[in-house]
């Protein structure tokens, strides 16, 4: 059953907050610490449902994956190369990035394998990853359009291919990456618009010899040798600042609000959305700004701030695609116009989030037009919106999220028409908000 709620007009939001563990970096520590031999442990995990469909189909496949203690998750691998056949379905739930990463995994182990997802899920497609991994040798039986359910029989041996990426996707990236771990030779990914490095930095921390070059144009050049052997790591996720995003725009939205997000990952190729915020007028200082695990991290504190709408670079768009709905919002209340562009990826991520955003927005009271690739954005000024709903987010976990926090910069509230699909990413999400805004 949908679980709907209105989200209230809140006063100042004041206090700490800790956002769950990168997502990215969280699927990732399983799948190449399930790669290694030896025990790996990992702190910090998010613990979404995403995640835990990880966490299951490498199970699936012979790792022991369990969860000891407070939130330390020890993890067995099998060695590259050695995962076993699963004995039925890998069941992906609403994740892409599971599908599209462990695709690529199995894609050179003489295994075979079908996923499922849920409705949402079952939507996207995969056409992107399985046209490379078929180059090297995979066999895909999927469903019209390319969608799940989807057979996969792997290669044994796999072939290394050199592939250009037609769309900037670090998905499909890591995909081809991953592959490569067990294929003979050298695996040649060309990038010609950068996007996340957290499959290079982790692989090259788990021992596989990989090389970025990136040329005088910026297009990166990424090799990775195969029959790599990865040695089992301590591993510690930053706090995912796709997550954090949500409270960044809160913070600067909200009159008389304070606040400060603990042990954000600000990743470069992830941290566009401070960027633009700050260009906007936004007040976001990092405190205590060190490196963990060969990641980025500091502390955010955020304060209140009259946004001004701007023109965004479509080029900064691969380090912030997650984080689109949010600053949308963000835009919604700023003083004067906020044009994007370049957005045509947002059509098919768990929603359409560009006609759901904007019919999202128009519901709340906001000025919103939509173009072919991106949204132009007439701001309040700082006024509240009217506020609205319910909203229908069709099963979008950051567009629940997004107009959650609209609703709490609305005269009247903002009624989201189903809460649920937040769990995926951020099980602590509406207890958090509300004990900032209390």
């Amino acid at each position: 059953m949908p679980r709907p709620r209105r989200f209230l007009p809140a006063g100042p939001l004041r206090g700490r907050v800790r956002v769950p563990g990168d997502k990215s970096i969280s699927h990732r520590a399983l799948m190449l610490s399930a790669l290694a031999v030896g025990e790996s442990r990992i702190t910090g995990l998010l613990e979404g449902e995403d995640v835990l469909a990880t966490a299951a189909a490498m199970r699936a496949m012979g790792a022991q994956v369990e969860r000891s203690g407070e939130g330390v998750w020890r993890v067995h691998g099998v060695g590259v190369g050695g995962l076993l056949q699963p004995e039925r379905a890998l069941d992906m739930g609403n994740s892409g990035t599971s599908t599209r990463l462990l695709m690529g995994l199995i894609a050179s182990h003489p295994i075979t394998a079908t996923f499922i997802g849920d409705a949402s899920l079952s939507k996207r497609p995969m056409g992107r990853v399985i046209e490379p991994l078929s180059l090297m040798g995979a066999d895909f039986t999927s469903s019209p359009g390319g969608t799940l359910p989807l057979m996969l029989r792997g290669a044994s041996p796999a072939v290394p291919i050199e592939y250009c990426l037609p769309v900037a996707s670090a998905q499909v990236k890591s995909a081809i990456l991953l592959a490569g771990l067990n294929t003979a030779g050298i695996t040649t990914v060309i990038e010609p618009v950068p996007t996340r490095d957290h499959s290079e930095r982790m692989l090259s921390g788990f021992g596989a010899e990989l090389t970025v070059e990136v040329d005088a144009a910026g297009i990166r050049t990424i090799r990775i040798r195969g029959e790599a052997e990865l040695q089992p790591q301590t591993i510690v996720v930053p706090g995912d600042p796709s997550s954090a995003a949500f409270f960044i725009v809160a913070g600067l939205i909200v009159p008389g609000s304070e606040l400060t997000i603990e042990n954000v990952g600000l990743n470069p190729t992830r941290a566009g959305l401070i960027a633009v915020l700050r260009a906007m007028g936004g007040s976001i200082e990092e405190v205590n700004p060190r490196e963990v695990g060969g990641e980025p991290v500091a502390d955010l504190l955020v304060k209140h701030s009259a946004l001004k709408g701007i023109a965004i670079d479509p080029a900064i768009a691969p380090s912030m695609i997650d984080e689109f709905p949010i600053l949308f919002v963000a835009a919604a209340l700023a003083q004067g116009r906020t044009v994007t562009s370049g957005l045509d990826e947002l059509r098919v991520k768990e929603s359409d989030r560009l006609s759901t955003m904007a019919a999202a927005l128009i519901a709340a009271g906001a000025r919103v037009t939509e173009t072919e690739d991106g949204l132009v954005i007439d701001g309040t000024g700082g006024e509240p919106l009217e506020g609205g709903g319910p909203i229908a987010t069709h099963l979008d976990h950051r567009i629940a999220m997004s107009m959650a926090v609209a609703g709490l910069a609305s005269y009247h509230g903002v009624e989201v028409d189903d809460t649920r699909p937040i769990a995926t990413s951020f099980p602590d999400f509406e207890a958090l908000l509300d004990g900032l805004a209390g």
